[in-house]
């Protein structure tokens, strides 16, 4: 596979994921603002900018509508969902031909509604319903991936690409509510805390998934652990990083090009510290840390994919 077409797969893939997360966080923190706790809107709003990674010109300046307006719809600004969309499709049409048609229609469909009069309205009116409207929009468009495209080397760069911002943005999310939460000892739980951990839950769409694995009795342990360690979710960090480690392994098979060792060793590494690490460690320890290191991993991973698999030299390529 040529690495533009590897490149604009991958792209295309994390912009949605990127998308996806905002949408979410936006509509967790919307909600949230309508609790009466002590904690104030420019709070709120200060903490998901943190977890989206302190995007430039969203600084909080009162006007809650605006800025909300503004992470949608503002497709000059990098943070927004119009401009990943945007992104996304862009990067869909640059390899029209390596995509399915059923693709190329559920995204383009995004793409033109989430620009139509329709879409304001609709945010007028009721913000939730029309931020569910894109979260179905881009499932749609994941769904019609993994049944109408060969599951060949152009779609494992799909499922790379999503992984790797998945993986990215739950940690940052985690060290972003590590301090107010997972610090806290069980004792001092009140009403408030046990609201924004449902919040966390539903940034991550996994309130339903974890309530069947620990019931409906939340504990801040007990969600890290969930987000952290557990096999079988697709939002938790351990499967997503399963998710990379099989996608790097099968475009080594199908592409001829054996991943380089330090690739290869900064995967297993991560996978390992997934895989071997307790609970109770990361609880005595320092857990900003540990967090913050699967964010710096998934980094290197992501900058050891583009040395190998897209800015090569021709040399290198001949060699193997």
């Amino acid at each position: 596979m040529l690495s533009r077409v590897g490149d604009s797969l991958y792209w295309m893939s994390r912009y949605l994921e990127r998308a996806e997360n905002t949408v979410r966080q936006l509509d967790v923190t919307m909600a949230l603002m309508l609790d009466t706790s002590d904690t104030n809107a420019e709070t709120r709003w200060l903490r998901m900018m943190n977890a989206l990674g302190k995007p430039a010109g969203m600084e909080w300046n009162g006007d809650l509508d605006a800025m909300a307006r503004m992470l949608v719809f503002d497709s000059l600004h990098p943070a927004s969902v119009t401009f990943c969309v945007n992104g996304a499709r862009e990067n869909a049409r640059q390899v029209r031909e390596e995509i399915s048609s059923e693709q190329w229609q559920r995204l383009n469909r995004l793409f033109h509604q989430i620009r139509s009069p329709n879409a304001q309205a609709q945010f007028s009116s009721s913000i939730s319903d029309m931020l569910g409207t894109v979260v179905d929009g881009i499932h749609l468009f994941k769904g019609v991936s993994d049944t109408t495209m060969i599951h060949a080397q152009g779609w494992q760069f799909i499922r790379l690409g999503r992984y790797l911002e998945r993986a990215y943005a739950t940690a940052t999310l985690l060290e972003v509510y590590q301090p107010e939460l997972f610090q806290l000892p069980e004792r001092e739980h009140t009403g408030y805390q046990y609201l924004e951990l449902v919040g966390l839950l539903r940034c991550c769409t996994s309130f339903e998934a974890y309530c069947q694995v620990y019931t409906a009795d939340l504990s801040s342990d007990r969600i890290l652990e969930f987000l952290l360690f557990n096999r079988d979710f697709p939002h938790t960090i351990r499967y997503v990083v399963d998710g990379i480690r099989h996608a790097i392994e099968s475009i080594q098979r199908t592409g001829g090009r054996r991943a380089p060792d330090e690739l290869t060793a900064v995967v297993g590494r991560l996978h390992a510290m997934l895989g071997f690490t307790t609970i109770g460690e990361i609880l005595a320890g320092n857990t900003a840390d540990f967090l913050h290191s699967i964010r710096e991993q998934c980094m290197r991973i992501h900058d050891l994919i583009y040395r190998h698999y897209v800015h090569y030299s021709i040399q290198s390529a001949l060699a193997i």
